[in-house]
């Protein structure tokens, strides 16, 4: 897959199926948009391309804080080997002026030059959502390419939306968090050095910072799978900030692994959480903490066994 920054930097004469979303979380209403893209790509031998508007513009210029299900590199992650193309669209301000025809003949038909285009039921695009379905249905004739309107997922009675994985997601569910993306909740990042108090508790951990512009759950602890050096291992994960050890307020993920001896200081890991255990608590003293944390390794130890 290539992965294209602005759309001006996208340069392929070749046609296209393409389609237009946020796609924050790639969840399962999305991944039923990529992969009809992917599937008409490879019928008709054209390329297949995910254009995804990026909000970030947006928000800095309102003072909006972010608080997204997926960073920008988890969203190539996640799509690499999928599609061809991904292109971040930043919503600046000029794009924001584009008027919807104008989309419709710049973007979809002369940039991309689309033989399918395949968006959602509330797909809105130009200067104030002027643009729709029933707008992209009108002018495929005029622009030679042809609309598919996929119809939301669902989960039981409620649309699969990324606003209903954040509501859920900050109640700490992680099983429901997981059937609606259609994957683990994740973090990835490099692994870094603390305190060493871990080790000297004799449960050494991989503390990976938490992205500063991605949501996150419940501050406590998890079960998690972590993924290191294309292995996974099972393990518990604290996600917060160790009020008892430290008051940098600093959100880390620090995660303790149960069969592994290795040294993983600054090597890249994704640690996948699975099951909210408890809440992050502060604790009088160390020993309270080294006894609670031996606790959660045996409930996590006897809930993998039970898993297998």
């Amino acid at each position: 897959m290539q992965y294209i920054s602005w759309l001006s930097h996208y340069h392929d004469d070749r046609k296209t199926a393409v389609t237009f979303g946020k796609f924050d979380g790639l969840h399962r209403g999305h991944q039923i948009l990529v992969d009809k893209v992917r599937k008409l790509s490879e019928k008709e031998e054209i390329c297949s391309v995910v254009c995804s508007f990026d909000m970030h513009p947006l928000w800095e210029e309102k003072g909006i804080l972010p608080q997204v299900l997926m960073t920008g590199e988890e969203r190539k992650a996640h799509l690499d080997g999928r599609v061809d193309y991904l292109v971040e669209c930043p919503f600046t301000q000029n794009f924001r002026q584009i008027q919807a025809e104008d989309f419709i003949q710049n973007i979809v038909k002369q940039l991309f030059h689309a033989k399918y285009v395949v968006v959602g039921t509330d797909f809105r695009f130009g200067y104030e959502k002027h643009g729709d379905v029933q707008m992209l249905s009108e002018y495929a004739k005029i622009f030679g390419y042809e609309l598919f309107v996929m119809e939301k997922e669902r989960y039981h009675d409620r649309i699969i939306s990324s606003t209903y994985i954040k509501e859920v997601l900050k109640q700490g569910d992680m099983e429901l968090v997981r059937k609606l993306l259609g994957y683990y909740y994740s973090v990835s990042g490099r692994v870094e050095h603390g305190r060493k108090l871990g080790r000297t508790l004799g449960f050494p951990t991989l503390n990976v910072a938490w992205p500063s512009d991605k949501i996150v759950p419940p501050y406590g602890v998890y079960l998690c799978y972590v993924w290191l050096d294309g292995r996974r291992y099972q393990g518990i994960s604290n996600v917060g900030v160790k009020p008892t050890v430290s008051d940098q307020n600093r959100v880390l993920t620090e995660s303790f692994l149960f069969d592994y001896h290795g040294d993983a200081y600054g090597k890249e890991v994704t640690v996948e959480l699975l099951k909210f255990c408890r809440p992050e608590c502060k604790f009088d003293t160390v020993d309270e903490l080294k006894s609670c944390i031996d606790r959660d390794i045996e409930s996590g130890k006897h809930f993998f066994t039970f898993e297998k």
